[in-house]
């Protein structure tokens, strides 16, 4: 915006420089990029953020400097007093919510004519030229107050009425610029009885447009919310100097004041009877108070100010505060709508002060030792582990589809489909944050398959989400990986299945961890293969699950072969850390042998070998060391629905070698324990 520093020395007697005043103004924000002279003055080229839209004006400017420089701000005079009673004229606003309010004055007998030569002058120095002397007062109150004001031909206005109301049918106006335009429906407009006669906040019609022929004229000044003119300015393609200011906020209280200024001015210039104000105001502006700790704002801005110093600085930009003990609160004035928190208040505090009055300090940066937590090492450890046994870690995006879910038949009733909705999502198939690896890990699995890859391993580590019913969602980390190798010939046989080198991978990661107590259970997810999935404990906690894709899974996937073995599985990773022991424990080599024997029981086909496992390891005896499960049969002479399982018990004491003897009683009495408890019997 181009400043008049002569103009500036009328409303504040300021004794500084032009250049001084130019690097206060960039000082305090207000960059002035360059300066000119003209005539017999110095033009401010001023850099005007689109937040501070009260310094959109010479009076914007100079209230800077004067609270900058401690200087009283004198504002022109603007007091009608009395004025001619309101004509047969009414205003109405069908739209309160986009026209807060709508003042206006009818001023009768106007002369229209050439503007005097020093407001032709001063309106060329800020780049805005001459039209006649009503229009020119217009625009000279425009920059002189930053409020957009517009002068009617009051006799071309029908009925007498003004209505503030959206486009509607209204949908073609004939602007000042000459040009037919078309509305959109939620453009806001100034019609009379029948018509458009102007885009709210944006440009005049043609039709009522001031003229040589003008004797009447109605002033208005009015509030537009800032959003409704910024979106008609775009969707027209058209801009103004009222659009660019009532876009970025006007001053609904200071309206009044340059709606009367104008007034002045074109009775002094051009004649004419002023009646008096009709103002409607039916959304009043109410300031939302702002608290602010002393304490604070010296923190962010590394001062140590007495109370009565910030609110003395505050005091001066016209900015309403009032101390209340350790806090005071501010009350933005109108033209002051970007003040909304404390930080707000500091940024204004440290302007006026003196961004170059505030002291200089190095930031203290306290340098750690760099070493990684426990958790980043054991999640680093994750990693390593899934990679020496020959998984490939891959990275997905965090969002699904509902689909997704579908897919694995997700039942409604799982939590798993407690999703979070995404707002803006890129599609409906990234909607929703994902609850689950399983969907994006199979996607892996296809896209490789697709490229003619036959041997997968991919893992991957990451958050999945769930609603809670709290603000935030529940977030827990993951880990997940799929197996797929085809049975190709091969120089060598290789007879274990793609899920036991899987759960090999998984046991050899919990013994990586230091977490002991791992146990199996069948598992009743339902993208698993029947018998042939199972869900993981550690002291009877469920962490996750592995399994073959069942046949409905595969199917989707389109695989020419039959009956391809894929293996999924999912830890939950955060509670699978919880079972880490806070410190190891070592032992000595054992310095006595050991012995071993063996037990092949004849149980229901139900109980798994984990039972049997979890009863030897509670016997108490301290001289049972391992048991390993070492045979699985059913069949032959085995009935019907049972099974033979076949352990290994290894036997040994830390202070003596053990006897035949010892062993034997101990291990007969074992094999009682297990028989008494799970219903078997001796395989023979």
């Amino acid at each position: 915006m181009r400043i008049s520093f002569k103009w500036i020395k009328e409303l504040l007697d300021i004794t500084a420089l032009p250049d001084e005043a130019s690097d206060r103004l960039t000082m305090i924000g207000l960059e002035v990029e360059g300066a000119e002279s003209v005539q017999d003055d110095i033009v401010f080229e001023v850099n005007v953020t689109p937040n501070r839209p009260d310094c959109l004006s010479m009076i914007g400017i100079a209230r800077e400097l004067s609270a900058a420089y401690r200087i009283p701000l004198k504002l022109p005079s603007c007091e009608i007093s009395g004025g001619r009673p309101v004509p047969d004229f009414s205003v109405e606003i069908v739209k309160p919510e986009l026209c807060n309010r709508y003042a206006g004055r009818v001023i009768k007998g106007v002369r229209i004519a050439d503007s005097p030569e020093w407001m032709k002058t001063r309106l060329e120095k800020c780049g805005i030229r001459s039209i006649n002397n009503v229009v020119d007062v217009t625009n000279y109150v425009l920059l002189e107050f930053g409020h957009p004001l517009h002068a009617f031909d009051a006799d071309t206005i029908k009925g007498n009425r003004i209505v503030v109301n959206t486009a509607g049918a209204n949908n073609k106006i004939v602007t000042l610029d000459g040009v037919e335009r078309s509305l959109p429906e939620d453009a806001l407009l100034i019609l009379d009885s029948i018509r458009p006669i102007a885009v709210a906040g944006v440009m005049g019609g043609s039709e009522t447009e001031v003229t040589a022929k003008t004797k009447n004229i109605f002033l208005e000044s009015a509030y537009f919310e800032p959003f409704s003119i910024r979106k008609t300015s775009k969707k027209l393609g058209l801009t103004s100097e009222s659009s660019y200011r009532f876009e970025r906020g006007a001053d609904i209280e200071f309206l009044e004041k340059a709606l009367d200024r104008a007034a002045l001015m074109i009775q002094e210039i051009a004649g004419g009877t002023i009646h008096e104000i009709i103002d409607v105001y039916p959304k009043k502006y109410v300031p939302q108070p702002v608290e602010a700790r002393f304490e604070r704002i010296n923190k962010l801005l590394g001062l140590t100010l007495s109370h009565s110093e910030m609110l003395e600085i505050l005091q001066s930009l016209n900015i309403p505060a009032e101390e209340s003990g350790d806090v005071f609160l501010v009350y933005p004035p109108a033209h002051r709508r970007d003040i909304r928190r404390d930080s707000d208040v500091a940024e204004e505090i440290a302007r006026i002060y003196g961004f170059d009055n505030i002291p200089t300090t190095i930031p203290k940066s306290p340098l750690s030792s760099g070493r990684l937590n426990s958790r980043a090492m054991n999640i680093s450890k994750t990693r390593e582990v899934m990679r020496k046994a020959g998984f490939t870690e891959v990275i997905n995006y965090s969002f699904m589809g509902m689909a997704s879910l579908d897919m694995i038949s997700i039942p409604g009733s799982d939590t798993r489909r407690k999703t979070v909705s995404i707002n803006n999502p890129l599609g409906q198939d990234q909607c929703l944050l994902r609850t689950t690896l399983a969907p994006a890990l199979i996607g892996n699995l296809k896209f490789n398959l697709d490229q003619g890859i036959r041997d997968i391993r991919v893992f991957e580590i990451a958050k999945v989400f769930a609603d809670r019913g709290e603000s935030l969602p529940l977030e827990e980390l993951r880990v997940g990986g799929v197996f797929y190798r085809d049975k190709s010939p091969s120089l060598w046989k290789e007879d274990a299945s793609g899920f036991f080198i899987t759960k090999g991978a998984l046991e050899s990661l919990l013994e990586e961890l230091k977490i002991s107590g791992l146990s199996f259970s069948p598992s009743s997810e339902p993208f698993f293969h029947m018998g042939q999935a199972s869900d993981l404990y550690v002291s009877n906690a469920r962490i996750g699950y592995i399994g073959v894709l069942g046949p409905e899974i595969v199917g989707t996937l389109d695989l020419k072969k039959q009956k391809p073995e894929i293996v999924l599985f999912e830890l939950n990773l955060d509670l699978l850390l919880t079972f880490i022991p806070a410190s190891i424990q070592y032992s000595s080599i054992p310095k006595y042998p050991s012995i071993e024997r063996d037990i092949a029981v004849v149980l229901d086909g139900t109980i798994p070998s984990s039972r049997i496992t979890e009863l030897i390891r509670a016997y108490p005896s301290e001289l049972i060391k391992d048991i390993s499960v070492f045979d699985f049969f059913k069949g032959g002479n085995i009935p019907e629905g049972r099974k033979s399982l076949a352990f290994n018990i290894i036997y040994r004491a830390n202070d003596r070698t053990l006897k035949d003897e010892e062993v034997e009683e101990l291990h007969a009495s074992v094999v009682e324990y297990i028989i008494a408890n799970t219903g078997g019997e001796l395989r023979k």
